[in-house]
């Protein structure tokens, strides 16, 4: 009978034994997904494998077991040309790891083949576990019981490329039975991203649109036709100028995203005390015109409290769906007509990355959650809580 081996998965941390690592403890048990364990590793005497001079060494870890309390880590020498060398391995556990650094955490390196072939084989070398620290770290819904708000705006594709919005072939077309694609999503994704945000108030902006009364075009204007105050009550008051601005503009094009992007950008470079964080939704039907632009812009909004993504309605091939987070509409369209389902499958997918680039931003200012308020007690000491 064939004897099981342990399942081994993905390797969850790299890094050379001379440098401090940290990585989520959820990786490895306790699975404590808030801390963060940091340790800092020396190597003695392992084999070398370059010609001239020491090796250059790395490690991989492993959970090596079913229930992952065992932890495997191979030992590699670097090469320049990816084909790195084996060393050896070692086993461990988190159990051990916290005791920092002692007796039992001095490992010695095995290499199996070695072992095999030398009878005078005793290791090829040894790792020793320097420092072991741990430190909580905070999640997105932190900062949100906190008090950061996070503020929504929705920028739509107004390009002639969509059709005339009054057939039914139009990407645009307003049929009375059923919402077109670019409500489809901008419902989907607005209705949960409005339960982050207190006031309900979300500015909304066309691009690629001619605006009367001088046809001039615009890749920045208010759907609500206000300049001085852009924002629409609630998801369904972006769906009401929506449907307006589609009555009162010409489509035309090209397709710009920067004046959009750049739009959000000036507002989250005005708050970057981790009170506010924006998230910009642009619903597309084509290619980017202004790519040049639209990279800088997104590199220069990459330094802000600011998440972008792109939802591409119809048929046409998007090439930049490397530069932001993409989502195809299409991908998502169930074939039985179960809107419901779909829909909640592309929210999912277009808000997955959020939480993480949210996180990133206040780790790189070192900006701490306020703590939550205490849960309002009314008369009678009756608890009220506000669902988030």
């Amino acid at each position: 009978m064939e004897e099981k081996q342990p399942r081994e998965t993905k390797p969850f941390i790299v890094f050379t034994p001379s440098l401090l690592a940290s990585f989520p403890i959820s990786l490895i048990p306790p699975p404590t997904h808030q801390d963060s364990a940091t340790m800092q590793f020396c190597a003695n005497k392992l084999d070398k494998k370059d010609f001239f001079g020491k090796s250059d060494p790395f490690m991989v870890f492993y959970r090596s077991n079913e229930d992952g309390t065992t932890i495997k880590v191979e030992v590699y020498d670097w090469d320049r040309d990816g084909s790195h060398d084996f060393i050896g391995e070692f086993t461990t556990s988190y159990r051990e790891l916290a005791r920092g650094q002692s007796q039992f955490n001095v490992y010695e390196v095995i290499n199996s083949k070695k072992k095999l072939k030398k009878k005078k084989y005793v290791n090829s070398g040894t790792v020793t576990l320097l420092s072991f620290s741990v430190e909580s770290e905070s999640t997105f819904l932190d900062y949100i019981k906190g008090g950061t708000q996070i503020n929504f705006t929705v920028a739509i594709d107004f390009t002639a490329s969509n059709g005339n919005p009054s057939q039914s072939t139009s990407l645009h077309y307003m049929n009375p039975y059923q919402l077109n694609a670019y409500a489809m999503a901008l419902k989907a994704v607005g209705e949960i991203i409005q339960d982050y945000d207190s006031d309900k108030m979300f500015p909304a902006l066309g691009f690629g649109a001619k605006l009367p009364p001088d046809g001039r075009v615009s890749h920045e204007f208010p759907l609500n036709g206000n300049i001085e105050n852009p924002y629409c009550n609630g998801i369904e008051g972006i769906l009401e100028a929506y449907h307006q601005s589609l009555k009162t503009v010409q489509l035309y094009g090209p397709t710009n995203f920067a004046p959009v992007v750049n739009h959000v950008a000036r507002y989250a470079a005005a708050v970057q005390d981790g009170s506010q964080y924006f998230v910009l939704l642009i619903i597309t039907d084509g290619v980017i015109s202004d790519m040049a632009q639209t990279k800088e812009a997104i590199v220069n909004g990459a330094k802000l409290p600011m998440s972008i993504i792109i939802v591409g309605v119809g048929q046409a091939e998007f090439d930049e769906r490397d530069i932001v987070q993409f989502v195809p509409f299409r991908d998502y369209m169930d074939r039985t007509g179960n809107h419901v389902l779909s829909m909640a499958r592309l929210v999912k997918d277009v808000l997955a990355e959020i939480p993480d680039q949210f996180i990133s931003y206040m780790k790189s200012r070192g900006i701490k959650p306020n703590p939550a308020p205490p849960p309002y007690t009314g008369p009678g000491n009756t608890h009220h809580h506000t669902q988030i």
